[in-house]
């Protein structure tokens, strides 16, 4: 085989799969697929097509529907313009399945517990549409970061970023949300192909100690659900004990709760890696706890002043909410009217506006990043200018003042024109070097 798979993983596939078992096996001979989304909170997929200058495959097939994806078969997609814009999410075919089952509609409140990096909080976004809010949390702080910064760059406006644990979480939104994911840590059985450490890292007892602990992560995602609301718990693992076996745990655990659908996606049957999805409902009435509000700058406040006078200069219409949380001004969807107050790390609590020094307003990249052609003064630029200002370069202009820097009409970034030069805002750590 291509890959060096466990022994006593193949054994346990043998002897679960029987006949298939040979079908299976021989996955193992062949590469991983690959597959991107587009950001329908941005784009089409139709319109991807078009303006993309690389060639994306067939459309990826996902059981609930709702898919604007595709595969490709290419290096690089982490450098291509149209990934920095935010109009794309490379993400595992199978990987995508697992969102759809959960039924988001804008206006739900949405809990995705074990988000990094992003793939399946950034498919919930674009079904909220903008509308009612999504928590999306990750107990690891490097991975909560890359997480913010895909949630950043994808435009999501309405999400709340936290790093805490489950347990305490759990503490502070009880019967809260309408929809919850649980895309539980596992052994990864499913990460042969893609991730070789996974194969490394493999073993009986790491698989048990993962059941156990898929199991303590649910039991808190199960005390943050509404009577009548639905929570999906999904791995990219194969193994009864973490899967069915964890799922029939929680149904003996709680009276409460009926199993609406379950399916095992093998790689042998889907042009992907595989995955485990579980569909659950909890019964009782439909009412939520309700929100306590964090409370905003105030009217006389300097800083959001300066905001104000700078989105005034900008073009930006009166779109958010503004709130303090830490240093930074925040902004939420103004029909959202603010988030609740957790007390507890959170990363961000809709978008980063920016910061204010001296009543002077400097705008962040997330603001940049979640406003659309029309919404904000911007300065339209050829691929080989946007390939220059993914770098960090300057470019001549005719303006001054701050102006969204687009290609396509979509965002890449702030710039600054001053003496006929756009000085180039876009943040060192998303810089790219041989951008194309």
């Amino acid at each position: 085989m291509m890959y060096d798979v466990p022994e006593g993983f193949l054994a346990r596939m043998k002897e679960s799969l029987g006949e298939e078992y040979e079908s299976f096996v021989s996955v193992y001979d062949r590469p991983p697929y690959r597959a991107l989304r587009a950001n329908t909170l941005k784009i089409t997929g139709e319109r991807l097509r078009e303006i993309c200058p690389f060639t994306l495959g067939d459309g990826v097939a996902a059981p609930e529907g709702g898919l604007d994806a595709f595969y490709y078969d290419f290096d690089g997609i982490g450098k291509r313009v149209e990934y920095s814009q935010g109009l794309l999410y490379p993400q595992e075919p199978s990987a995508m399945f697992a969102a759809g089952y959960l039924g988001v509609k804008p206006g739900d409140r949405v809990l995705d517990l074990c988000a990094a990096p992003g793939g399946k909080s950034t498919q919930i976004a674009e079904a909220l549409r903008g509308g009612g809010v999504l928590y999306s949390n990750e107990i690891n702080a490097a991975r909560a970061r890359v997480l913010l910064s895909n949630i950043e760059r994808h435009g999501v406006k309405n999400c709340v970023v936290t790093c805490v644990s489950p347990h305490l979480m759990a503490e502070r939104f009880v019967s809260y949300f309408d929809k919850v994911l649980v895309d539980a840590p596992c052994s990864g059985e499913g990460m042969f192909r893609k991730e070789p450490e996974a194969i490394a890292n493999w073993n009986k007892k790491n698989v048990e100690a993962c059941a156990r602990r898929q199991k303590d992560i649910l039991e808190s995602a199960y005390g943050m659900l509404r009577g009548g609301g639905t929570l999906v718990y999904s791995t990219c693992t194969f193994s009864e004990d973490e899967d069915e076996g964890v799922v029939e745990w929680l149904l003996k655990t709680h009276s409460d709760s009926t199993l609406s659908e379950m399916r095992k996606f093998l790689p042998h049957e889907i042009r992907g890696e595989g995955h485990f999805v579980a569909k659950i409902v909890k019964e009782g009435m439909e009412t939520r706890e309700p929100a306590a509000r964090r409370k905003g700058p105030g009217k006389t406040d300097r800083d959001a002043e300066a905001f104000r006078k700078f989105a005034s200069e900008c073009g930006i219409g009166p779109c958010f909410t503004v709130e303090r949380h830490g240093g930074s001004l925040y902004g939420v969807p103004s029909a959202e009217g603010g988030y609740t107050e957790s007390g507890l790390f959170t990363l961000c609590a809709g978008v980063k506006l920016g910061e204010a020094e001296g009543g002077v307003f400097r705008p962040s990249h997330a603001l940049a990043m979640c406003l659309k052609e029309g919404e904000a003064e911007c300065v339209e630029v050829d691929r080989e200018t946007a390939v220059r200002y993914l770098s960090g370069e300057t470019f001549p202009c005719g303006f001054s003042g701050w102006r969204i820097v687009t290609h396509n009409g979509f965002s890449l970034g702030w710039c600054k024109g001053t003496g006929g030069v756009a000085k180039n805002h876009l943040p060192k750590g998303l810089r790219v070097t041989q951008a194309r």
